[in-house]
């Protein structure tokens, strides 16, 4: 439930109506839209409210309709939300490209791709250190050496890291040495760590969840933010569907949809959905088009040797072809993709 206020209410009026709900146990969230100020009613309390605020001095209307992720949505906040992560701005005027290996195997591995791409114009580097993997007998990532193996190679590249977080107990540790903590597909729904990330003063990438909706992606990022951090970018990685040409399917429709009832960035991980590397430059390519503010694609300097994902990973000349063909791309779309020249 939405209280929209009158153009004149005055501050001792606006005051009364924010105490009434607390009063009655209610949790709010003040925010000006244009010229009108609203006072969202987040939790079930709302509806029992309505009609004694209804007839409050200052109140110009109740609407009964607001979305249940209100820190997330439009009708919070309709401006976009830029995040910053070290010197590079996601969802500003600039398409933002996040490259690096599936998971850090060595340091040489790291160093030839993390050169490689940042030649090429990535402005963050990924790579996983820990890594859920479907199989308990897969490689399950290098820990805290993987970590420190990014942020020596972030130093070397002048790359911010962004890598992935998979337990509550591991927030602090990974944000010690990463820019950005990521929330991959499985742990979408991992409510313990999202709240554990929102407590944390590093950005989050959040990755839609494989067979997630819209709705439960925002309500996912609501988590986060209701916790406390604000600095959220969302990503859509393909979802699991009857197809079976393509590990997922890519959900391009998401990124309009996204873009329409929420504030955050949205990226595309386009290696996800493929599965295949061959396949990965086109997906890219629709994901800039269909109004993405980046992508985050696995790239490895050898990989029909990767200790995971090898055959969705870029190589490194393909990934230099890659940046070339979105470049136009993203100037076309008025969102310039800006090249690090080696």
């Amino acid at each position: 439930m939405i209280v929209v206020l009158d153009q004149g209410c005055s501050l001792k009026d606006k005051a009364a109506v924010v105490r009434q709900i607390e009063q009655q146990g209610g949790r709010l969230l003040v925010s000006v839209v244009g010229k009108e100020t609203h006072i969202g009613l987040i939790d079930s309390v709302a509806q029992s409210l309505a009609t004694t605020i209804s007839e409050m001095p200052g109140v110009a209307e109740i609407r009964p309709v607001a979305p249940p992720y209100p820190h997330v949505s439009r009708e919070h906040q309709p401006e976009p939300t830029e995040v910053r992560v070290g010197d590079v701005v996601i969802g500003g005027r600039e398409t933002v490209v996040i490259a690096g290996p599936c998971s850090v195997e060595s340091r040489d591995q790291l160093e030839a791709v993390a050169r490689s791409v940042a030649a090429d114009g990535a402005r963050m580097l990924r790579g996983g250190a820990f890594k859920p993997r479907s199989s308990p007998y897969s490689f399950q990532g290098l820990g805290e050496e993987g970590l420190a193996l990014l942020s020596h190679m972030s130093v070397e590249t002048g790359l911010p890291v962004v890598t992935e977080v998979v337990a509550p107990e591991d927030v602090d540790l990974v944000g010690r040495y990463a820019d950005m903590l990521q929330i991959g597909a499985r742990n979408m729904q991992n409510f313990r760590l999202l709240s554990a990330v929102g407590g944390h003063e590093k950005p989050v990438l959040l990755k839609r969840g494989i067979s997630s909706t819209v709705e439960e992606l925002l309500l996912a990022a609501e988590y986060v933010v209701s916790a406390g951090n604000p600095r959220v970018v969302l990503c859509e990685r393909g979802i699991r569907t009857f197809e079976t040409t393509t590990r997922n399917t890519l959900d391009i429709s998401a990124v309009p949809v996204l873009k329409e009832r929420t504030h955050l960035p949205v990226m595309v991980d386009p290696s996800h959905a493929a599965g295949q590397r061959d396949l990965v430059p086109h997906l890219a390519r629709a994901g800039i088009a269909g109004g993405a503010d980046g992508l985050i694609v696995e790239v490895h300097n050898d990989p029909d040797s990767a200790l995971s994902d090898g055959p969705q990973s870029l190589t490194l000349d393909g990934f230099g072809e890659m940046m070339s063909q979105l470049a136009a791309i993203s100037a076309a779309m008025g969102r310039p993709l800006v090249r690090v020249l080696s």
